[in-house]
């Protein structure tokens, strides 16, 4: 297994392993629109995309964002995003290896915390990320979504 940072030229990779994380997804708007935010995450060292590989394969993935922050000393925190990995390949350990590599950078940046959230219910999910470190019952998480406006758009 091969785990690494996600390199620029892998967005077509990653956007095919996003098939695999909801069954259903807002539709990406055009190409250009899509590339120009991808190259805009790259140049930023606050964003990393961990990917782990079979056979060159990228079959597992997760964001990491760190935040900075005014409080705990002014020490940023992180969030982890879009853990996901393809369905072949589940329950062999890619998972926990980009978390693994999330949170190392995360650490290596002086965060304090690191916080991540699911939209998944089940028992099991909950398992899988306690089985890396994360505390269901430390903190309760609120989310939002964005109100359509007349024209359908968030």
């Amino acid at each position: 297994m091969d785990v690494r940072q996600i390199a620029p030229s892998e967005l077509k990779s990653l956007l095919a392993l996003y098939q695999h994380l909801h069954d259903t997804d807002d539709p990406l708007p055009d190409t250009a629109t899509v590339e120009s935010v991808w190259q805009e995450l790259m140049g930023n060292p606050r964003y990393r995309y961990f990917g782990a590989y079979a056979a060159e394969q990228l079959v597992s993935s997760c964001t990491v964002t760190v935040i900075p922050n005014l409080t705990r000393g002014c020490k940023p925190y992180a969030v982890v995003e879009n853990v996901v990995t393809h369905a072949d390949h589940r329950k062999r350990g890619y998972g926990k290896a980009v978390l693994a590599e999330a949170l190392s950078f995360a650490w290596s940046q002086g965060c304090y915390k690191v916080m991540l959230m699911t939209g998944r219910k089940d028992e099991a999910t909950f398992q899988f990320y306690e089985s890396v470190g994360f505390n269901r019952s430390d903190k309760q998480a609120f989310a939002m979504k964005a109100p359509a406006n007349k024209s359908g758009d968030r």
